[in-house]
């Protein structure tokens, strides 16, 4: 690149994905034949259904290929409505309901509609690290606000008040949370809405994980603020994550600027991953998309209690999505409290792939690793039994 083009400015306040690093090297030591088992990536080991796959086949045969609404497909839209109906026993009018080129989409789509230059947005840290990177694509400041397991690593109304101030905007939260796998109680998500609202901002509530939720039915923000942004995906629940599919719901009062943003953004999502997702819905996807729930749910039953046997601390059980974060601080093979040095030491030694905290936040993230469970339940067994190999070397 020519020496005298700069990049924009916007772009600094965006850090490096260092977990990506981890997974590269995991990537060539499988390559020189090592057997390395991924506990690092969030992405479902299953894939999609049959029953889906033939629909973007048969979408494809049928040429139904060309653009769709900015909205999405109207079908879709009414089957997701549908989907909010059936699961929690809402009625969500299709015309506010947003497909978009996943969840990332959705989520950038918000912030471009939202965050203004100068506006703070509140978050948890810990918290996934492209959300705070979509707020300051957009000139706005992530504020990130430790959380610490006594909140279920999640905002609270306390937080909210003790950090909102004239700059504040809004808050971007997620339930369950990538990386620790936590929900928001009813009651948390319920005094965080309310305490936003009074202050007249906005909240974005990423609900991505929603379908994976293990020990309680999930509440959707929608049920407890008609006003709260949510953003959906069928990345995870689905087992889409490739097809890049997603679904935003807003106020009614905001469609239109969202319709605006979306044409000149993104023109519309994948078709014919759109009309795919319409088989999804269908009860012989939904049958399977519970067994795997089921199975995701034995994954964590068998992980937690196993990584609290090697001296791993896990202070909350996670509800949802597949990840553990653990607190790495009790391990004599951790003693300096380097998660980067942990994580990279379990790659070379055990040759089990697992990432460290810092892509996180600034909230201890040197005393934090997170395992995600989105491999086989026989692979998992053979990573403790590798972990406890060389923690008690």
């Amino acid at each position: 690149m020519p020496t005298n083009l700069q990049v924009a400015q916007r772009v600094h306040a965006i850090e490096p994905f260092r977990v990506m690093e981890m997974v590269k090297a995991a990537g060539e030591m499988k390559r020189s034949g090592i057997d390395v088992i991924s506990m690092s990536v969030g992405e479902p080991d299953f894939t999609a259904p049959d029953v889906v796959a033939h629909a973007a086949m048969e979408a494809i045969r049928a040429g139904s290929t060309q653009y769709t609404d900015s909205l999405g497909l109207r079908e879709l839209r009414e089957a997701i409505s549908g989907h909010y109906a059936a699961v929690h026993g809402l009625d969500i009018d299709a015309r506010r309901i947003v497909v978009t080129a996943g969840a990332s989409a959705g989520l950038l789509l918000a912030c471009a509609a939202l965050v203004a230059d100068g506006d703070e947005v509140l978050m948890p840290d810990p918290c996934y690290p492209c959300n705070r990177h979509f707020v300051s694509a957009f000139g706005g400041k992530p504020v990130l606000v430790p959380s610490p397991a006594e909140d279920r690593y999640q905002l609270s109304a306390a937080h909210v008040e003790e950090h909102w101030n004239a700059r504040t905007s809004g808050v971007l939260v997620a339930s369950p949370s990538n990386p620790t796998g936590t929900s928001m109680t009813p009651s948390q998500l319920r005094e965080v809405l309310a305490a936003v609202r009074t202050r007249g901002g906005f909240a974005i509530i990423d609900e991505i994980y929603q379908g994976l939720s293990y020990d309680h039915a999930p509440v959707s923000a929608l049920a407890l603020d008609p006003d709260a942004i949510t953003v959906n995906s069928f990345s995870k629940y689905f087992s889409m994550t490739g097809w890049r599919l997603g679904w935003l719901v807003v106020p009614e009062a905001l469609v239109a600027t969202f319709e605006k943003l979306a044409q000149n953004l993104f023109i519309c999502a994948p078709t014919v991953a759109q009309q795919a997702a319409l088989a999804c819905f269908t009860p012989e996807a939904l049958a399977i998309y519970e067994e795997r729930r089921r199975e995701f749910q034995r994954r964590r039953d068998y992980l937690v209690p196993a990584l609290r046997a090697l001296g791993f601390q896990v202070p909350v059980m996670p509800d949802g999505a597949f990840y553990v974060y653990a607190d790495i601080s009790a391990l004599p093979h951790a003693a300096s409290g380097d998660s980067t040095a942990f994580a990279w030491s379990v790659l070379h030694d055990a040759h089990v792939a697992i990432v460290p905290g810092d892509d996180f936040g600034f909230a201890a993230p040197a005393r934090h690793v997170r395992f995600s469970y989105a491999t086989r339940f026989e692979r998992i067994e053979e990573a403790v039994a590798r972990l406890a190999r060389v923690l008690r070397a």
